[in-house]
């Protein structure tokens, strides 16, 4: 599979009237196919040879690559560094920015800067607090959180001015995202926490991992009620369980992720619980591609990322379209030369 510059709708030429941004993704979407993204974990180094080669697993199987803001407050390489290095060779990548460690000044000057090194689409996120990570030392910001964070950077975009009013020259051609998390209580408030962001200027939603399908469900048809689902697209959120172990670890001690014990016990009782655990993820990608509203999904393999790939392949979510894939050995010698 190799990028195709005209046969194809869905890659990234320049920015279509209407739209936000000149990516991929927002094309993908708009176009009504149903696209796949995925989870890049950074390194811990400075290296840009081990982005590259966690890149290459996801090559030509995903329309965008979200890299990580120092998810659980731990630290890792730059999500900007990473998303310019990958952009820079070809990759559509997915910007995630935290509030938890920058103020709105620094924000607004990575948002115009990674915008001026060919980052299409952000994520806007609160940031999960510093007690829980490696450095519980450090000392939150929170200047802004989700909301007003997708506020301040549909601003830059759309009226050309900073927070403070002042005017900027070019604005950031972004597409803008959110996460939201159908799982947890209150459930009933989470369709109109949905429609706050809509309303601040998301234009995507990757959810958290959605393994419970009936409440997955009850969210969309409530988000639907709201007519919330014309406004934006769902990506809910997928992975890979490694092992019945893992899950109950994850449901214990990963704020937010919700694993029903059905899922659970189906994972002990199988004689392979790596294996099975994919078998789950390909059937919940099948099956969420048939609920009304859902425009694609966010795949989140960690420490599986090797099996990306697969489970897209045995999903059956790849369609006519040309999948893009700019990479390849010689093509990233030649654009880092």
């Amino acid at each position: 599979m190799s990028f195709n510059d005209g046969a194809d709708d869905c890659n990234p030429v320049s920015r279509k009237p209407g739209y936000s941004s000149a990516g991929r993704l927002e094309r993908v979407l708009r176009t009504g196919h149903f696209a796949v993204t995925a989870e890049l974990a950074p390194p811990d180094s400075a290296n840009p040879e081990e982005v590259y080669a966690r890149a290459r697993v996801f090559d030509g199987y995903v329309d965008g690559m979200n890299a990580t803001d120092g998810s659980g407050a731990n630290c890792h390489m730059s999500s900007v560094a990473m998303c310019a290095l990958l952009s820079r060779v070809g990759y559509e990548t997915v910007m995630q920015i935290s509030c938890r460690d920058k103020n709105r000044l620094a924000i607004q000057g990575d948002v115009l800067g990674g915008a001026a090194l060919g980052i299409n689409n952000i994520l806007c996120l609160t940031g999960d607090g510093v007690q829980v990570g490696d450095h519980p030392e450090a000392k939150p910001v929170f200047d802004l959180d989700s909301i007003s964070l997708l506020e301040t950077v549909a601003r830059l975009r759309d009226k050309n001015e900073f927070c403070s009013g002042r005017k900027i020259s070019d604005p950031p051609r972004v597409f803008l995202g959110a996460a939201e998390n159908p799982f947890v209580p209150p459930y009933d408030f989470r369709p109109h926490r949905l429609a706050k962001k809509i309303a601040a200027g998301a234009q995507f939603i990757q959810t958290q991992y959605c393994f419970d399908l009936p409440r997955f469900r009850t969210f969309m048809d409530r988000s639907r009620d709201l007519g919330l689902l014309e406004k934006c697209f769902i990506l809910p959120g997928v992975g890979p369980l490694a092992s019945a172990r893992t899950a109950v670890w994850m449901r214990n001690n990963v704020p937010g992720i919700h694993i029903p014990d059905a899922v659970i016990k189906r994972l002990e009782g199988a004689k392979d619980q790596k294996k099975e655990g994919q078998k789950i993820c390909i059937e919940l990608i099948q099956q969420l591609r048939e609920i009304e509203g859902v425009s694609g999904v966010h795949v989140m393999a960690h420490r599986q990322e090797d099996t990306v790939a697969e489970i897209i392949e045995k999903s059956g979510v790849l369609d006519e379209r040309q999948l893009w894939s700019p990479s390849s050995d010689e093509v990233l010698r030649r654009n880092r030369a």
